[in-house]
This record gives C-alpha cells, sequence and structure tokens, in this order.
C-alpha cells in the first residue's frame, strides 16, 4: 500500500480498525435489512419496524456515549472498553449467521425470526457504536491536529477498500456461482464477524492511550459529576456548540440514507444483486473519492468541503424521491460515493481539533457521539413515518386496506416508501443552514 507512506505505525494500525469495522457497516446495515425485508408479509411495515429498530438501538447508544467517554479517559481504561463493546458487536454479529437457517415457511416462523434478527441488529449496533466512541477517541493519541484531517479520512478510504468491499464482494460471488442464498448469508455475516476481529488486531498491539487521567479515590465519581460541567464547556463555547448542533441533523441524514438505503431500494422491487454490485460500486469508489476531499480540504479548508458534501446530500433526497429503476439507483450509488466518507471523516476531524483538553478526548467524543447517535434516532423514525402515513393516505383513496391481496400491497408501498426518503431533505436543510450560516468562521481557518 505506497499510498500509505509516510504514515507512522500508530496511524497505520489505528486506520487499519476501519478497515476492520467496515464490514459491518456493509454486511449488516445493508445486506441484512434486504434479509429482514424478504421474510416479513409487508414492506412499509418492514420498513417502519427497522426505522424504529434503529432508532432504539441508537437511542441506547446515545444515552451510554457520555458516561462510556468518561471511563474511558482514565488511563489504562480506553482499550479494555474498547475491546467489551468490540466483543459485543462481534458476538451478534456471528449469531446473525443461523438466523438463515431458520424457518421463514410459515407466517409465525417468520415473526420469530424477524424479531431475532432485529433483537441481534440492535446489539451489534451497540457493540459497534461503543466502541467507535473509543476508536474515534484514540484519533488524539496516534496524530496532531495538523495531520488529523489526513489520518481520520484516510482511515475512512481504508474501510471502503478493505472491510466495505472485499467480503460484499465473496457475498456476491458466492450468489452468482449458485450457492444457495440462505448459505450465502450465513456465510457473509460469520464472515463479518470473523473479519472485524482478525483485523482489530494492529490497534490493540500498537495503539496505546497517551492522553488520560491518573486514576485517583473518588475520580470514577468526580468524572461522572464532571460530564456535567463538560456539557457547560461545551455550551459556553460557540464555535464547538453550533458546530455540534449542525451536525446533530446533517449527519442524521447521512445516517439514515446509509441504514435505510436498501430497504427503500427493496421495497421498490429493485433486484437485490443490482442493489448490492451498486453498492460494490459504491465502496470501491470510497477510497479515491476520501483522498480528493483530502486534497480538497487542503486546498479549500475543511469547512469549505462539509459544506460540499452536505449539498451532495441534499441532491440525493431529491434524486431519490423519483429513483423507478436500477439504472437510478445507481447513480444514487455514485452520488452516495463523492461524499460519504469525506463529509464522516472531516467531521471528526475537525471536532478534534476543537477539542481544548486533548486529556479528555473521550470524555469530548462521549458527547460528539452522543449528538450523532440522538440524530440517528430522529431520521430512520422520520423515514419510517412518513412512509407509513403516506401508505396509510394511499390505502385510503384506493379504498383498500392490509388484507389486500401483497401485490396490491407491495405496488402501494413502492408509492409510499419515496415520501420517507424525500422527508430526510428536511433534515439536511436544517443542518445545512445551522453549518453555513450560524457557525462562527476562525479569522484564519487553516487550510
Amino acid at each position: 500500500m505506497n499510498f500509505l507512506k509516510g504514515y507512522t505505525k500508530q496511524e497505520k494500525s489505528w486506520m487499519m480498525y476501519d478497515w476492520a469495522n467496515s464490514a459491518e457497516s456493509v454486511i449488516i446495515v445493508t445486506i441484512l435489512p434486504i434479509f429482514y425485508d424478504t421474510i416479513s408479509a409487508n414492506s412499509s411495515a418492514a420498513i417502519s419496524r427497522w426505522g424504529m429498530g434503529t432508532s432504539l438501538s441508537m437511542l441506547i447508544c446515545a444515552l451510554m456515549a457520555p458516561v462510556l467517554g468518561a471511563l474511558g479517559d482514565f488511563k489504562g481504561m480506553r482499550k479494555k472498553l474498547f475491546m467489551a463493546f468490540m466483543s459485543v458487536g462481534i458476538i451478534a454479529c456471528a449469531l446473525l449467521a443461523f438466523t438463515p437457517q431458520m424457518d421463514v415457511t410459515s407466517a409465525a416462523g417468520s415473526e420469530r425470526t424477524g424479531m431475532l434478527i432485529l433483537a441481534l441488529y440492535i446489539i451489534c449496533s451497540i457493540g459497534h457504536a461503543g466502541a467507535n466512541v473509543y476508536y474515534d477517541s484514540f484519533l488524539t493519541d496516534v496524530t496532531t491536529d495538523e495531520r488529523m484531517d489526513k489520518v481520520s479520512t484516510m482511515g475512512y478510504g481504508l474501510g471502503y477498500i478493505g472491510g466495505s468491499t472485499i467480503p460484499l464482494l465473496i457475498f456476491l460471488i458466492l450468489n452468482l456461482v449458485g450457492i444457495e442464498m440462505t448459505v450465502c448469508l450465513s456465510i457473509a455475516f460469520a464472515l463479518t464477524a470473523v473479519w472485524w476481529a482478525v483485523f482489530s488486531i494492529p490497534i490493540f498491539k500498537n495503539v496505546h492511550q497517551v492522553h488520560g487521567i491518573t486514576p485517583y479515590k473518588g475520580a470514577l465519581r468526580d468524572s461522572l459529576k464532571g460530564l456535567a460541567g463538560t456539557a457547560k464547556e461545551i455550551f459556553a463555547n460557540k464555535r464547538m456548540f453550533v458546530f455540534l448542533l449542525a451536525y446533530f441533523f446533517y449527519i442524521d441524514g447521512v445516517n439514515t440514507i446509509i441504514h435505510m438505503s436498501t430497504i427503500y431500494g427493496s421495497s421498490l422491487g429493485i433486484d437485490s444483486t443490482q442493489m448490492m454490485l451498486a453498492l460494490l460500486l459504491t465502496q470501491v469508489l470510497g477510497l479515491p473519492f476520501a483522498m480528493l476531499y483530502i486534497k480538497a480540504s487542503e486546498k479549500f479548508g475543511t469547512r469549505t468541503m462539509i459544506c460540499t458534501g452536505i449539498c451532495v446530500y441534499m441532491f440525493i433526497c431529491v434524486f431519490g424521491f423519483f429513483i423507478s429503476s436500477a439504472w437510478q439507483f445507481w447513480v444514487l450509488a455514485v452520488l452516495v460515493a463523492t461524499s460519504q466518507g469525506g463529509i464522516q471523516s472531516l467531521s471528526r476531524s475537525m471536532y478534534g481539533k476543537l477539542i481544548p483538553d486533548k486529556s479528555r478526548s473521550g470524555e469530548f467524543f462521549g458527547f460528539y457521539d452522543i449528538f450523532g447517535k440522538f440524530s440517528a434516532i430522529m431520521g430512520p423514525t422520520l423515514f419510517g413515518l412518513t412512509t407509513a402515513f403516506a401508505q396509510e393516505k394511499i390505502m385510503e383513496n384506493m379504498g383498500i386496506d392490509y388484507s389486500a391481496p401483497a401485490r396490491v400491497l407491495d405496488a402501494v408501498s413502492a408509492q409510499a416508501s419515496p415520501w420517507g426518503v424525500l422527508s430526510v431533505l428536511i433534515i439536511f436543510i436544517i443542518g445545512a443552514v445551522l453549518f453555513f450560516f450560524v457557525f462562527p468562521k476562525k479569522q484564519k481557518e487553516n487550510r
């Protein structure tokens, strides 16, 4: 990997965790919803349940994040807690490998399997998100403010060419050579768990907590009490507070598109293989576009490139409302590839540079995570509720109810779902206004 020349051993080891956990982000977040929708009797109900399940997992993560961050600031604790949450995610992911082999031939069997899938998805999401609180806070341990944009963005780039691409490609190859779909799904979920575990080894070996608080008697009590003080400190810092408020909205839109894209495409009747190939293209293009964001942020500034990413996503919401065929889903996938990694990585590094006390980076990143996770409750819920409301209105106008034939309900779902994706535009608009016009500029922004 010649493009990693110039990075330190610690930086490369930190970036490799994105290579490790990105497998979960693609296989579990994109393929699992399609499987869930397939075994569900009603696509609109599946979208609504999946949105609610995603929101529940994000609510749990959001409530835990500040406390987790504070605990991780004690020297020697960050890596232990990181490993604990990662292990929870990996175990839940491994257990998902058994669900495709369960009985889904009856309505009762499908319901039981669907509930188990949702439960394991929520647990896996909690493990993934909890580990990421500590992974993000390790950023201040492995690099400097001057290199943070570059290291953060390259981490996302490695995730795209590794974890986001290779397990998905293996799944597609197994499917294309004629292996039964349930077997392909079991292999994909099991491979994801193994991939996540194996490629996390470098971060355990080479990344160590540099900044932190030395434990003392009563330190935990003082630290938890200090969360209120940290919150006040954030609210008093206008740049940090407005940034987090804007981030709350625009990253919610990004996460909603990520979590709901495949179940949305499935509700429109787009072939699952076409969707998987389009998503593979998204991951393949992720690295070059992430590197482009690095170069562009050096020239135009981090703020300008985050603004660019928000605008791209606003267009994605409008374009997504009109898609009805596979080729349009491909275009949507390319549009997402242009900015997904860039907007996430530059947001993370911009916040890292705003932290006034690096020894409390875990605590500050805990609040960063709570803004990100609480926002992730809003978007999927809005998507699901808007879709359900639109479906009710369409069915009312047609004079039908849920006893109608499945093909009729599927047609109604295909008409209702686009209103869900369009509703996400509202979230991006609010985030854009806050970031474009309210977030204070530095006198001289670093480029």
